[in-house]
């Protein structure tokens, strides 16, 4: 990933306002993220797999998704995502084989971020995962345009 800081931010604000006015018209959280997920999946050459796990009585189920295939549950209390979940905050993973308990869906990631997801009450019903085939791919930048991203979900509904 050879962006610069400021081209990188660059193509998040144009992505930003494609994903914004893509769902000005809908009023559903997973058209939403189905939406979302496959306009970065597609505009970022660097993310390899990209979705949302979702929590699910408990579980963090995955959702809409783009890439190879996914594990359906992620193990409570475990790996990236959970640590998403349980901080309630952006979680950035430089190389994920030194993360403890780190969950291997696919063996070619070496570096995720996951942003939580949050309704309108505040409360994180979920989370965006991105894994990169090259390690330290993400960083403030990534971390900062996805929040913004992923806050686009329960805009309207």
């Amino acid at each position: 990933m050879n962006l610069s800081k400021e081209k990188k931010a660059g193509r998040y604000e144009r992505l930003y306002q494609q994903i914004n006015e893509l769902l000005q018209k809908s009023n559903n959280p997973i058209s939403n993220m189905a939406t979302i997920v496959a306009v970065l999946h597609h505009k970022m050459d660097y993310f390899f797999w990209t979705g949302f796990y979702l929590l699910q009585e408990g579980k963090l189920q995955v959702g809409p998704y783009q890439g190879s295939l996914a594990c359906i549950d992620l193990k409570k209390e475990t790996g990236v995502c959970w640590a998403g979940v349980s901080r309630k905050e952006t979680v950035i993973v430089a190389d994920v084989h030194t993360f403890p308990g780190h969950i291997a869906c696919d063996s070619r990631s070496k570096s995720e971020i996951v942003v939580p997801l949050m309704n309108n009450s505040g409360q994180i019903v979920g989370v965006l995962d991105v894994d990169s085939s090259e390690e330290a791919s993400f960083d403030e930048t990534d971390a900062e345009w996805l929040e913004k991203i992923v806050g686009l979900v329960y805009q309207k509904s």
